[in-house]
């Protein structure tokens, strides 16, 4: 295959970690409709950028051997780099962990159907939405030739692959799965951030980012999947990053977080474009047993950043913990996480921002717990 081109848990396991994830209007309509069922599931199917990517990053050739594949990264819970963008795991980890089933392979790491037949990670730490060649029609420059079409191609192999070298079929293979969509597109609006200072250029993308993720998600039912989890944008305004990189006036920030309102904006309405496509996808397939379901971490980051006493974090929720550069931010690329002039916090677990982009293992562990409290 050309890379670039037990018994299984019952449903509640995947309840509990579906509910986490989904807004409560969503989950209401999916069990209103009955869509989630008494079914089983065998395997992720999983595709993003590095908020995801548990390997591919540090396989694929234009991004190995970044700082993400040197201490301290990984050091909270592996206690070593191990391909993944933070201290420790991911919300990919605590979702397999939550239905029982086991790591999703990274996509370059496979090379059997058996490799891939107990689920399979496509993200990779730099992928973008959309493909090199628009973003360039829009003069920016892609860091990472990987897109979310790259990534549904990749799909497509290995369902083949699977299809060839077992006694499934297609939708055998595809209904007991299923399909995570981490966040897709922030990498798309960090480089039209940083390529053009006009925020109209990152609102511009709006639509064709959501018109992408439509046009995968819709190949991923057309081959079978019944259960999907769509992850929305993080709070772009509050990553320590970008407010390092775009100082502004009192005016600028939010007064209850400290974020850069007008960047929280763009996520805003990625986010309602994101849950109207997701509410016509719905109405397109009604009769089929589809759950298709959103996933808040907006909402969980924002309240964290906003009290994070209250949420078990430190008094600083804007810093990275990871990288150097000092101030409220923490952040400079000239000492990055990972690189010989970056130093990390000694609590790891009192930070939202591990490194300036990528959340904590106790952030993600907290995205991925937070509509779930009180429910349980």
């Amino acid at each position: 295959m050309t890379k670039f081109s037990g018994r299984l848990p019952v449903v509640a396991l995947l309840l509990q970690v579906l509910v986490l994830l989904v807004v409560a209007t969503d989950a209401a309509a999916a069990y209103a409709d009955g869509s989630l069922g008494p079914a089983r599931y065998a395997r992720v199917f999983s595709f993003g950028n590095s908020l995801t990517d548990t390997g591919n990053a540090a396989i694929f050739p234009v991004t190995a051997g970044g700082p993400f594949t040197q201490p301290p990264y990984g050091e909270t819970y592996f206690g070593h780099p191990n391909g993944r963008s933070s201290d420790g795991r991911l919300i990919i980890d605590f979702l397999v962990k939550k239905l029982k089933v086991p790591e999703p392979t990274p996509y370059l790491a496979g090379r059997t159907a058996a490799d891939f037949l107990n689920g399979t990670n496509f993200a990779v730490g730099g992928a973008t939405a959309l493909s090199p060649a628009f973003l360039a029609s829009k003069g920016i420059t892609s860091l990472v030739p990987i897109s979310l079409s790259n990534e549904t191609r990749w799909f497509q192999n290995v369902l083949q692959l699977l299809m060839n070298s077992s006694d499934f079929d297609k939708g055998k293979i595809t209904a007991s799965s299923v399909f995570y969509v981490g966040e897709i597109g922030v990498n798309d609006y960090f480089l039209a951030l940083s390529s053009n200072s006009s925020i109209n250029v990152a609102v511009s993308l709006v639509p064709h980012i959501i018109g992408t993720i439509r046009s995968a998600l819709t190949a991923m039912i057309a081959a079978g999947a019944r259960t999907m989890v769509v992850t929305g944008m993080l709070p772009i305004g509050c990553e320590p990053q970008q407010l390092a990189l775009f100082p502004g006036g009192p005016g600028d920030y939010d007064p209850t977080t400290g974020c850069i309102k007008r960047f929280n904006h763009v996520a805003e309405l990625h986010n309602l474009a994101l849950k109207r496509m997701l509410g016509e996808l719905r109405l397109n397939h009604t009769g089929k047993s589809l759950s298709l379901l959103y996933a808040d971490i907006y909402g969980p980051v924002v309240r964290a950043v906003a009290s994070p006493a209250a949420h078990g974090f430190g008094s600083r929720p804007l810093a990275a913990c990871c990288g150097g550069g000092g101030g409220p931010y923490n952040f400079n690329f000239t000492a990055f996480c990972g690189t010989p002039r970056s130093t990390a916090c000694v609590d790891p677990a009192k930070s939202i921002s591990w490194d300036g982009i990528h959340f904590t293992e106790a952030a993600n562990r907290f995205i991925t717990r937070a509509v779930l409290k009180g429910l349980f």
